[in-house]
C-alpha cells in the first residue's frame, strides 16, 4: 500500500481495488483485511475509508475537523465480512463505526508521545 493509496499484490494476494488514481485530501495510513480475506478496506490521516472487495465502508472521519491526524485502523472480530473497525488519530482520539464499541479513548489525556497505531484485541 503506498501512501496515495495504490495497493500492489504479490504471491497469491488478490488486488481488490486502489485510491492510486484517485485525488486524496490526504495520505493513505493504514489498512485491515477483512476476515475473508476478499477485500479490504483503507484509511487515509484524515479519517477517510475506503473499502475495496467484500470490505463495507461502516463510516469515517472524513468531513470531521480532527484535532490529530489519523495513524490506524483494526477491525473488530467479525465473521465473514468487515462489519465495523476503529479509527485511532496520533493523539489518542478512538473512532468507532459499524458493530465496533466505543470502549474509550486517550483524546483527552496528554500523552507522553503520539499514538502511531493500533491493533485488535480478541473479546471473549
Amino acid at each position: 500500500m503506498a501512501s496515495d493509496g495504490g495497493v500492489f499484490a504479490f504471491g497469491d494476494a488478490v488486488f481488490r481495488g486502489s485510491t492510486g488514481a484517485i485525488r486524496l485530501n490526504r495520505p493513505v495510513v493504514g489498512t485491515t483485511a477483512t476476515p475473508s480475506g476478499k477485500g479490504y478496506a483503507l484509511v487515509a490521516s484524515d479519517g477517510g475509508v475506503f473499502a475495496f472487495g467484500d470490505a463495507v465502508f461502516r463510516g469515517s472521519t472524513g468531513a470531521l475537523r480532527l484535532n490529530q491526524p489519523v495513524v490506524g485502523m483494526a477491525p473488530t472480530p467479525s465473521i465473514g465480512v468487515l462489519n465495523g473497525y476503529w479509527l485511532v488519530a496520533s493523539d489518542g482520539g478512538v473512532f468507532a463505526f459499524g458493530d465496533a464499541p466505543f470502549l474509550g479513548s486517550t483524546g483527552a489525556i496528554r500523552l507522553n508521545r503520539p499514538m502511531v497505531g493500533m491493533a485488535t484485541a480478541s473479546f471473549g
